[in-house]
């Protein structure tokens, strides 16, 4: 069943309906007590994403996998002394439900990707998890953390730090091992995903600010030769 999490309570999504807001009233509540980030959580079934998501949200450690549809969790934080309300998908990692996480990877602002360090195919599946993104997010940079999960089961280790770190590389983004039975490294995943998402923001605004310069410096170059030949 879908769920959605506000204020540390878990309640199923279809009791919260007659209560939610617009998705413009919600935005506007945003723009009022700081920026709203839609946040998809990615990944094979069995890593851990539910169980990250609730550490972070809850601090609570879920021991038992119990495969999820769609759960959706409201979340504020401060990063770098600056507020940020987050809207944190955790999708379905089974096959049978691609076609509904296909459907959230063209909304999201930002992307967690899991891999279980104790399963070699769960990491390959985050490779191919990466592809999607790429198909149906359609920008240049996506805001993207690598994590691998399951640091605390070092005795079953299949996936080498290493392998995680080369891959972060070649996607040129943050990466993490994290353990959600022991909450370690799960706060900075979520904390590094705002960063991202924020210094993708900052650069699209340094660019626009920069076209609307060269718009503004052509339109005086017109007025200056116009100008001139009147002059004339």
């Amino acid at each position: 069943m879908t769920t959605a999490l506000t204020g540390g309570a878990r309640q199923p999504a279809s009791d919260l309906r007659p209560h939610a807001q617009s998705p413009a009233s919600a935005h506007g509540n945003a723009r009022k007590h700081g920026p709203f980030h839609k946040i998809v959580i990615l990944g094979d079934g069995g890593v851990g994403k539910s169980a990250l998501t609730m550490q972070f949200v809850c601090h609570e450690f879920l021991d038992y996998h119990d495969p999820t549809i769609e759960d959706s969790y409201q979340h504020q934080v401060h990063i770098d002394s600056r507020v940020a309300h987050l809207d944190i998908l955790d999708t379905a990692g089974q096959p049978e439900f691609a076609t509904i996480r296909e459907q959230y990877m063209r909304t999201g602002e930002g992307y967690v990707i899991c891999y279980s360090i104790t399963d070699k195919r769960s990491f390959e599946e985050a490779i191919e998890y990466k592809k999607l993104i790429n198909r149906y997010a359609r920008v240049d940079h996506i805001p993207i953390v690598l994590v691998g999960n399951k640091s605390d089961l070092e005795h079953l280790r299949r996936v080498g730090v290493s392998d995680g770190e080369a891959l972060s590389k070649e996607w040129a983004c943050p990466f993490h091992e994290t353990s959600a039975a022991l909450r370690r490294n799960v706060d900075v995943v979520f904390h590094d995903l705002i960063r991202e998402i924020r210094r993708k923001e900052h650069d699209e605004n340094v660019a626009s600010l920069k076209d609307l310069k060269k718009q503004q410096s052509k339109t005086q170059k017109i007025k200056r030769v116009f100008k001139e030949m009147f002059k004339k």
